[in-house]
């Protein structure tokens, strides 16, 4: 099957295969056609599956063919892409732009974290589709700079982190500056008891697309954990990056200062590494994904909402050197790899401390992760667990507050970010007019075991 063969006119497929694209992923091939059918869509799709072409592209070809008298001059907003992060936003919109290179149409991204001033100048010229975190949005609907009232249609990427992070009443807010007749997209990793909520309200008998198993990680990573004091994790991810002679490494910790330290630890080491995170500027954070995306920089530690957005082809390794509190963000951070078929390595540091946390994901996961104990750097017996600073070693859900991503103006305060909680899959709320389809499964590469 080919792009052309879905309906997509041929300026959108023309720039599509520019960017090295031929043939459809499992999310692209039933999503785009639900999408230019105008229909209402509920779609479940893991990070990796190329889900962000599966609603560019029939956005890109339904307001192209219909552009009316929008050539000149400025015009109505009629396309409104909202994302937890600034990091997502960029990705998405960077997105609109390339694959609508050869249509007529104007995107622009805005998210908080940099000067109003400039994107109400933007806002003055013609504006397609845009692309914005929901606080800053709401920021210029406060100030009479946005005007919403022409919506055609509204996506909610990542729905599940939005509703994780507090941006339930943000949500609710623009729903109500937008017009009744519109085309909702909802696109989640995971069907909470909340989305299934949202889904009910905002959707009009939504077609239903599952394209991965619930918390299922990517197919093609390898997973591994390599068990390890706490005071020694440092010393051994090094190891693991000179001696594999790992050149672009996405880390995981679990707070912003423990995001800085590792960075500034491993620097001092001889390995080049940068820290994203909320409290870092947008300009920082910009410059170390830039660095980071184009091999200069080996090395980015990042906590688990900066890295949303994160979007690197053929990403080969990602290291969790703090396992989350919340085991369904195990998923979330290895799927940066492994994307869209390409292989990855996912690589847990684990200590005693987090073996709770080990077990927690594996019950996700519905299968142990193989263990690897490195030689040098065996974990001493004596050492008793620890409770974990900002998180748990007992079971119990815990504020993911210090690892937050500030999605909105230094002026605005966002609400407090809560736990996440997973449940099965959509089932019926909402009128689904659809059957979930699903591609065949994969067996997830894994190494031997050795405990």
């Amino acid at each position: 099957m080919s792009f052309s063969s879905l309906g997509l006119s041929d300026a959108l497929v023309r720039a599509v295969t520019e960017r090295g694209y031929t043939v459809p992923t499992p999310i692209q091939r039933q999503a785009i056609p639900a999408v230019l059918s105008g229909g209402d869509l509920l779609a479940g799709a893991q990070t990796g599956t190329g889900k962000t072409a599966g609603f560019t592209l029939p956005i890109l070809h339904r307001l192209a063919a219909d552009s009316g008298n929008n050539k000149n001059g400025r015009s109505p907003i009629r396309a409104l892409i909202l994302t937890p992060t600034r990091e997502l936003a960029a990705q998405v919109e960077e997105s609109v732009r390339e694959y609508g290179k050869y249509v007529n149409l104007k995107s622009m991204v805005m998210f908080g974290g940099v000067g109003i001033q400039p994107q109400i100048q933007q806002l003055r010229s013609r504006i397609d589709i845009l692309v914005a975190t929901p606080g800053r949005l709401l920021d210029h609907v406060g100030q009479g700079t946005l005007n919403l009232s022409q919506i055609e249609v509204l996506v909610l990427d990542e729905a599940d982190r939005m509703l994780d992070m507090g941006f339930i009443h943000d949500i609710k807010k623009v729903l109500a500056l937008l017009p009744r007749q519109r085309q909702n997209l909802l696109f989640s990793a995971t069907f909470s008891d909340e989305i299934r909520t949202l889904a009910d309200s905002l959707l009009n008998r939504p077609a239903l697309i599952e394209v991965a198993r619930r918390n299922a990680p990517a197919e093609a990573v390898s997973q591994r954990v390599h068990l390890v004091d706490r005071e020694r994790k440092r010393e051994l991810l090094a190891h693991l990056i000179q001696e594999n002679r790992w050149r672009q490494v996405l880390v995981f910790t679990r707070t912003k200062h423990g995001a800085n330290r590792l960075s500034e630890q491993l620097t001092k080491g001889g390995i080049a590494a940068l820290a994203i995170h909320g409290n870092k500027s947008q300009s920082a954070r910009t410059h170390a994904l830039a660095q980071f995306k184009s091999g200069a920089l080996p090395v980015l530690v990042a906590t688990d909402i900066a890295a949303r957005g994160i979007d690197i082809i053929e990403l080969p390794h990602v290291v969790n050197f703090e396992l989350p509190n919340v085991p369904e963000d195990y998923v979330h951070r290895i799927g940066r790899t492994g994307r869209a078929g390409a292989e990855g390595e996912a690589v847990s540091l684990v200590c005693v401390d987090e073996y709770k946390l080990l077990a927690d994901i594996e019950k996700v996961l519905k299968r142990s992760v193989p263990r690897e104990v490195i030689p040098g750097f065996e974990p001493d017996p004596r050492i008793k667990a620890e409770p974990i600073p900002n998180g748990r070693n007992r079971g119990s859900m815990s504020s993911r507050g210090s690892s937050r991503g500030h999605a909105s103006s230094p002026a605005r305060t966002e609400p407090a970010a809560r736990p996440h909680h997973s449940r099965e899959a959509f089932s019926g709320r909402g009128r689904p007019a659809k059957t979930t389809v699903q591609p065949p499964r994969k067996t997830v590469k894994i190494p031997a075991s050795v405990r």
